[in-house]
């Protein structure tokens, strides 16, 4: 069953994008040490060529008033009240960091393309003040060049900013906010270890409102502790009326070494079990979807031109560039991560400055590792995976291995096919073509987990492709 983790994929994606958890080492072992590559040929290099220069780049910044009691995040906490006011000197050091590792970053291309999406993640990025932000803006405007139509994104938390703080981040060109708001309970937020309440989520939604964000998205956690189905209901409710142009629903991950981990068991009370988790997810699918929400990813909704262009890059396979704490960078076909301790991290950065380490490494990229990318993250979308794009780089026996693998699934509704007209293909019209061989190929060009039972069984399903990759 899904559980999207609220981890962000720090290691493998720099936003706090989510992956499906309770995946298999099995699968976790096939990503990291592939055995059987898939054959690489001309159209898999030449679809790494025509992705070679990055648009995206996401910015960590870590500070948070505390650490909640769910997040394993690489955070830096500064305490419910900071003395310095807007000159705290471990946000001013770190900021001064960050672009100094902007500046020494090799760009991958000698075809430098300006940054169409800019992604400001944490942490609380709402603590920064605006002012710092603007150096990391002309930083990266500098090295890279910023579209003038750029998607640059924040996240922000209530209770950490007012009206005159999100005016001055829109004047740097912020257009885009992601609020966390997580419950609208104050039980739950307090048994999060969350430092905000319910009044300052009212708060903070009407400061976006009154300031005319006009793109902005809640983030809501599923399958907290003591979490009851009218409360999720409230909370969807509430957001539906709030009229975000974005939502994003998490399942709640227990992480190591988390104060939720020497709390609770993952499926024990007070953690709903997996069956209620489900029930959660159906419930946020339908109630969002009804309210005219696109759910274009497992986890994200939005309203009609609304979709995260900074989260789909990541969806799609794209590179892109990455900066700060912890965070890892696609470039060249391969991801690169950042220390996680800030020392380490500081460290990284004067070796970066001295010649003694590349970000952008130029080594040979494992075709299996690609392979299981596209369809771990394609099948994460609405879309689904392009099979044709995806036979013409790694060959259309796999095609017809993915096939055959999921022809059950197919026929118990929980994997969709689509013509390239993106016409549904019934499960009798599929199993026909399957026993024609090469004209499967012909007419089957998309497959994508159905909404909301085949995302529920992704994990499952993306093992099954996992295993066709790297038997």
């Amino acid at each position: 069953m899904l559980r999207s983790t609220l981890t962000p994929i720090l290691t493998a994606f720099p936003s706090k994008a989510k992956t499906p958890r309770n995946y298999s080492n099995t699968i976790i072992a096939a990503i990291t040490n592939p055995t059987q590559p898939v054959r690489q040929n001309a159209s898999m290099e030449n679809m790494l060529l025509q992705q070679h220069t990055p648009t995206s780049a996401y910015l960590h910044l870590p500070f948070c008033r505390k650490r909640c009691h769910y997040c394993d995040f690489p955070i830096v906490a500064l305490g419910s009240s900071s003395p310095y006011g807007d000159d705290d000197p471990r946000i001013i050091n770190y900021i001064d960091f960050l672009c100094r590792e902007i500046k020494a970053t090799s760009i991958p291309s000698d075809n430098k393309s300006p940054l169409e999406t800019v992604f400001f993640g944490g942490g609380t990025p709402s603590l920064v003040p605006p002012r710092l932000v603007s150096l990391v803006m002309e930083t990266l405007d500098a090295k890279f060049g910023v579209c003038s139509d750029a998607e640059i994104s924040i996240e922000m938390d209530p209770g950490t900013f007012d009206a005159k703080k999100l005016k001055d981040l829109m004047k740097l060109g912020v257009n885009r906010v992601s609020l966390g708001v997580q419950a609208f309970q104050e039980e739950l937020l307090r048994s999060c270890g969350r430092a905000h309440g319910v009044q300052e989520i009212h708060e903070a939604i009407d400061i976006v409102g009154s300031c005319g964000v006009e793109n902005w998205s809640v983030d809501l956690i599923s399958s907290l502790p003591h979490q009851k189905p009218h409360m999720w209901e409230q909370s969807l409710s509430l957001t539906i009326q709030a009229k975000p142009t974005h939502v994003s629903v998490y399942d709640l991950q227990v992480e190591q070494d988390t104060k939720f981990a020497s709390l609770y068991t993952a499926g024990e009370f007070p953690l709903p079990s997996e069956n209620q988790a489900a029930d959660f997810y159906r419930m946020a699918s339908e109630m969002l979807r009804d309210a005219g929400y696109e759910h274009y990813e497992i986890s994200s909704y939005c309203k009609s031109g609304y979709q995260c262009k900074h989260n789909y890059t990541y969806w799609i396979n794209k590179p892109f560039y990455a900066f700060g704490l912890g965070s890892a960078s696609y470039l060249n076909g391969l991801r690169f991560s950042r220390p996680r301790k800030l020392k380490d991290y500081m460290g990284y950065v004067q070796n970066l400055e001295n010649g003694l380490v590349n970000c952008c490494p130029d080594s040979k990229v494992d075709a299996q590792d690609v392979a299981m990318d596209v369809v771990m993250l394609s099948l994460r979308t609405a879309k689904g995976l392009d099979l044709k794009s995806f036979g013409k780089a790694f060959g259309s026996s796999t095609i017809l291995s993915l096939c055959e693998v999921y022809k059950p699934h197919i026929e118990s509704g929980h994997v969709v096919c689509l013509d390239e007209q993106r016409r549904d293909i019934s499960p009798e019209e599929f199993s026909s073509l399957l026993s024609e061989g090469n004209k499967i190929n012909e007419v089957l060009a998309y497959i994508r987990l159905s909404d909301p039972d085949g995302f529920l069984l992704s994990n499952e399903l993306i093992s099954l492709a996992f295993n066709v990759l790297a038997p």
